[in-house]
């Protein structure tokens, strides 16, 4: 497994980073970034059912779309979001992707996780993490969000549209009640890392979990190929606002 800490906090460019590693390599990829504050549709969703667009440009949250389906998500310096990428498996459509992400919330940092129906991550009733995924040319993508100390009233009122209704044949998001890892840990043990402390920790142990001694960085030309598309695709308005 390559893990990869993306050093861009930018959103357009770590979507783009995730369809030129499945797109451009047979490897096995894990990524995890931070995003600064914006909302990421799903591939099939309308924004204008999804968000409060006049709420998000006062708040200049930005809007992207990604390349896998599901509901839309926010993101902000507070959550760190994973991405796995690899061969295609018979248990593509299932929530085995999810496994070293409960291993090592639940066995190795304490933080009891437990797997939804939707293939999303609860804790103590409330959902820590939304997943997409996208399948194709014998390909898997699996990635999604986990909530630490995000803003979550910026994240409540970007995602809630005055009408959800707007376009039809859109995607619809599933409304869930949310909480911050670290308002759990905060509420049981007193207190809890930093955002930034618990994110090094949490990567390094991802790397343990797959036996790797270091994190891989992309090449001069891997970053090149990927501003490229990040720049024809993922900050185009016909993409990112399509319906």
């Amino acid at each position: 497994m390559n893990i990869i800490f993306s050093h861009s906090n930018t959103p357009s460019f770590n979507l783009a980073t995730e369809e030129f590693l499945f797109s451009q390599s047979q490897e096995q990829y894990m990524l995890l970034y931070v995003n600064e504050p914006s909302v990421i549709v799903g591939s099939n969703q309308a924004v204008v059912n999804e968000v409060d667009m006049d709420f998000c440009i006062d708040n200049e949250i930005k809007i992207f779309r990604r390349m896998s389906g599901g509901g839309a998500v926010y993101h902000d310096f507070g959550n760190i979001n994973y991405t796995f990428i690899g061969e295609h498996t018979r248990n593509a459509l299932g929530a085995d992707f999810l496994k070293p992400i409960v291993d090592v919330l639940s066995n190795e940092l304490n933080v009891p996780v437990n797997i939804g129906q939707r293939k999303d991550l609860w804790l103590a009733g409330y959902k820590i993490s939304g997943t997409a995924a996208h399948i194709s040319r014998g390909r898997q993508l699996h990635h999604g969000t986990l909530l630490y100390d995000a803003k979550i009233e910026n994240l409540l009122k970007s995602l809630s549209p005055e009408r959800r209704d707007l376009v039809q044949k859109a995607t619809a998001s599933v409304p869930s009640p949310v909480k911050n890892i670290r308002d759990y840990l905060i509420s049981r043990d007193g207190s809890a890392p930093y955002k930034d402390d618990f994110y090094d920790l949490f990567s390094l142990k991802m790397l343990a979990y797959y036996g790797a001694s270091k994190f891989l960085t992309l090449t001069d030309q891997e970053i090149e190929d990927i501003t490229l598309l990040q720049k024809d695709k993922y900050t185009q308005r016909s993409w990112n606002y399509r319906k």
